[in-house]
């Protein structure tokens, strides 16, 4: 039985049976790459191994072409006979969803009106990949879109959502010539804080060997001076 173990028969009387649990196989499929993008995985029951793989949001420039990335793990090898995908889009989280691509053994693009031909099947469920790509995105396909994937014999279905928003202009780069001033001047003035440390430090240990070779020379001066007086009292 494909995605279970068979446990050690057991013999109560003159019968016999096996015990078979499904096995935790996570086959690692593949994951999105952006260390900076918010990743949602969707909620499975404990011992359930389909998990599908999204970005929370995604930031489009208007008039771009926006890759929608789904992915998704299984215990199961995927048999296009079997494997069934969804894309739905909602206008807002209490809207009704609209299906605009599905998988039955191909691909089939609904085109509804709002995407017309400007949506396109990017990945390959072979390589566990339902992405879609969004062509020429217009403000109005802001939103939310769900991918359901299937992928018997996995018994529940794998849910992604991903909120789209669509900028009219790009965010402006940030200017790093002013960290980069206060950097320099942090790092130029701690370099001067350590440098007269180091100095005083110097300065320091100077006059303390000053000091101490002063004062050996005082205690040899008494000492002389007091070996002088005894042979003078001798005579």
């Amino acid at each position: 039985m494909p995605g279970y173990l068979a446990l050690p028969s057991v013999s109560r009387g003159s019968v016999s049976f096996s015990l078979w649990v499904q096995k935790a196989c996570p086959l690692p499929g593949p994951v999105i790459q952006n260390p900076h993008q918010l990743v949602a995985l969707s909620a499975v029951p404990p011992g359930q191994s389909m998990e599908v793989t999204v970005p929370t949001t995604l930031n489009v420039l208007n008039g771009t072409n926006a890759r929608l990335p789904c992915t998704f793990n299984s215990c199961y090898t995927v048999n296009h006979k079997q494997f069934s995908l969804n894309w739905t889009y909602q206008g807002c989280s209490n809207c009704s969803e609209e299906m605009f691509l599905q998988f039955r053994m191909k691909i089939i693009n609904l085109k509804l009106e709002r995407f017309g031909d400007r949506v396109e099947f990017s990945g390959n469920p072979s390589k566990y990949d339902a992405s879609v790509t969004l062509k020429n995105v217009h403000l109005e396909d802001q939103g939310i879109y769900n991918c359901y994937i299937m992928n018997p014999p996995d018994r529940h279905r794998g849910h992604g959502k991903i909120s789209l928003q669509v900028l009219m202009e790009e965010p402006p780069e940030r200017d790093s010539t002013v960290a980069v001033i206060v950097g320099a001047s942090v790092g130029g003035f701690l370099a001067v804080v350590i440098l007269v440390l180091m100095v005083v430090k110097c300065v320091r240990r100077k006059k303390e060997q000053k000091l101490s070779t002063d004062d050996l020379k005082t205690e040899e001066e008494g000492k002389t001076d007091g070996e002088g007086n005894a042979d003078d009292g001798t005579k």
